[in-house]
């Protein structure tokens, strides 16, 4: 499988996982445990996902942004 195909499918992953987290986010207290909590739980599975499929360093950032965009967007589907 490519390299490409890969990074791709970890993107789409990581969204995925961050959606409901931040629906679940997005009704906590801001600044609370619960709120701290749902940002960074699937931190470790992401981590996880990129080791376990020999994804480089360098691609940190586009998970990144993926985690931020699902956090974002999960925060908007609650409303």
């Amino acid at each position: 499988m490519s390299k490409a195909a890969i990074v791709t499918g970890l993107f789409l992953l990581t969204y995925l996982i961050n959606l409901p987290f931040g629906s679940l986010r997005g009704r906590a207290r801001k600044f609370s445990l619960k709120w701290f909590l749902y940002i960074h739980i699937p931190i470790p599975a992401i981590f996880l996902l990129r080791v376990l499929s020999h994804v480089e360093f360098r691609y940190v950032p586009v998970f990144v942004f993926a985690a931020v965009m699902g956090q974002f967007h999960g925060g908007k589907l609650q409303a």
